[in-house]
């Protein structure tokens, strides 16, 4: 940025903040509003005080208990520090407090642990799904596909599995097509691209009655009426309600394809990755029901480019220049470039180095942000803007845990004649990139996932080494008076005292 343009900017922003000034100033103080009480008409009006009374005592009281118990605690750590030749006796009761709070930590930890929640919700949704749709994106299908999963949806049952190839517009029309050809071949595959433009349940009311016009276009969506029309197909063949459980990786657009099949934002959507926890269950109309499912989890046993691509953890918890320098491992380095308008590079770290000074990425003294400029493309990378792609293998093999029984019982059901046309019609529509406009990728093959509880890895939050004990005192004590003071609000309500 030009000195001209940065000093043009602050002198804008301290003529806003002087205009703001001047409009509070004749505005004047507000008086804030006095509490009004209980009035005099409500019924136990002198119980009602007294019991706010008494729980305003026992708060106090509380508060200073804790303060001793510190204050005591304190005391005894600096006497052990102090006097290190203490006898043993005196030593037993302070380490017995410090085991039974680490097993405490220990126990909320185990008790807290996501993944283990993700499994337990994601078998929740194959076994309560008919069919099954894996949404995979389709800069990198085979990337998105989990060999433990699809093992675990054969095994429970007559169970239909549906391959969605979302994030379409993104790549090339022939790479797409190539694709599509690749994965009919096992089973039934729909061409889709989720719609971004929908609006919240009380934003659709409010925009009809100013504008009567429909709030969604249906140029924006691709694909939405073929996969209707899979799943009606199915349902008047197997004759009566069906539930659709919609799973896949994270940053694939699972919650995107059931707000685009409901036209209503409905299950949280973001750039983040891990947004849904929980299963959630959305009715399209009466005889097909969707089912939300968190992300599938990663095993550790990948390669650092996949990790990088499909860990649910953030970018803060994961070395990003590490990450981001798997991922252009794997990148053609000539499309790099064009596509983000930087010199030839030698590795990874001049790569960063030159996108941080183009992008205006500095820290103290002028120097480029490395770190920054590998989030930037990572975030780039995971997100749904940067169009890349990747060629299907040269040989179609059928996967292990599949066989020519197994793929004919999945076709079964479905009208595949009229999802070719539907899926020609899809690709006619859509307006994907040229070759030359896209990075190609060398995809790493199938992901492995973890479906059991005991392979997850017991994972605890990482401690400084010189942690004080009244840090965890103080944490502890914490939680103890957040449970008294939401124990206390449902009791008494605020608007009592």
């Amino acid at each position: 940025m030009t000195c001209h343009k940065r000093y043009k900017i602050q002198k804008k922003v301290r003529e806003h903040h002087r205009k703001l000034r001047k409009e509070a100033k004749k505005q004047g103080r507000k008086k804030p509003r006095k509490d009004p009480g209980v009035p005099n008409s409500a019924p136990f009006k002198e119980a009602l005080l007294r019991e706010a009374e008494l729980r305003k005592q026992r708060l106090e009281e509380l508060k200073q208990q804790q303060k001793l118990d510190r204050q005591k605690e304190q005391e005894k750590k600096r006497k052990l520090e102090t006097n290190p030749g203490v006898k043993a006796s005196n030593l037993e009761p302070v380490n017995e407090e410090f085991g039974q709070r680490k097993a405490k930590n220990k126990a909320k930890a185990g008790k807290q642990n996501p993944k283990k929640l993700y499994c337990q919700e994601l078998k929740k949704v194959i076994e309560a799904s008919d069919v099954v749709l894996e949404v995979l994106d389709a800069r990198d299908p085979l990337g998105c596909r989990c060999p433990q999963v699809e093992e675990a949806i054969v095994q429970g049952g007559q169970k239909k599995l549906v391959l969605v190839l979302n994030k379409s517009d993104l790549v090339p029309k022939e790479n797409l097509e190539n694709w599509l050809n690749y994965l009919k071949k096992e089973l039934p595959t729909v061409v889709f691209r989720a719609s971004t433009n929908l609006k919240d349940k009380g934003k659709i009311i409010k925009h009809l009655k100013l504008k009567k016009r429909a709030p969604f276009k249906n140029e924006v969506c691709v694909g939405k009426e073929g996969l209707w029309k899979l799943l009606r197909s199915f349902q008047e063949t197997y004759g009566k309600a069906i539930r659709v459980g919609v799973i896949g990786f994270p940053n694939v657009g699972k919650s995107s394809i059931i707000n685009t099949l409901k036209q209503e934002r409905i299950c949280n959507v973001g750039v983040s990755m891990g947004l849904t926890r929980c299963m959630q269950v959305v009715t399209l109309d009466k005889q097909i029901t969707v089912i939300d499912s968190p992300s599938c989890i990663v095993s550790q046993l990948n390669s650092a480019s996949t990790l990088a691509l499909r860990s649910p953890a953030s970018i803060e918890m994961v070395k990003p220049v590490e990450a981001a320098s798997a991922i252009l491992s794997q990148a053609d380095a000539r499309q790099v470039v064009l596509k983000f308008t930087v010199p030839d590079f030698k590795n990874p770290l001049e790569f960063f180095t030159l996108l941080a000074q183009r992008r205006g990425l500095h820290q103290k003294g002028g120097s480029p942000n490395v770190e920054g400029a590998a989030k930037l493309m990572w975030s780039e990378w995971t997100g749904a803007s940067l169009g890349y792609y990747c060629h299907p293998p040269t040989s179609w093999t059928p996967p292990p845990h599949f066989n020519e029984g197994i793929m004919t019982d999945m076709k079964q059901g479905f009208n595949l004649e009229e999802l070719e046309k539907n899926n020609a019609h899809s690709i006619h529509s859509i307006r994907g990139p040229r070759s030359a406009r896209s990075i190609l990728f060398q995809s790493s093959g199938l992901t492995n996932g973890i479906i059991e509880e005991k392979d997850i890895p017991e994972e605890l939050p990482r401690q400084k080494e010189k942690q004080q004990a009244e840090g965890e005192d103080h944490n502890d004590l914490d939680s103890d008076q957040e449970s008294v003071d939401e124990e206390a609000d449902v009791r008494f309500p605020e608007k009592c005292l």
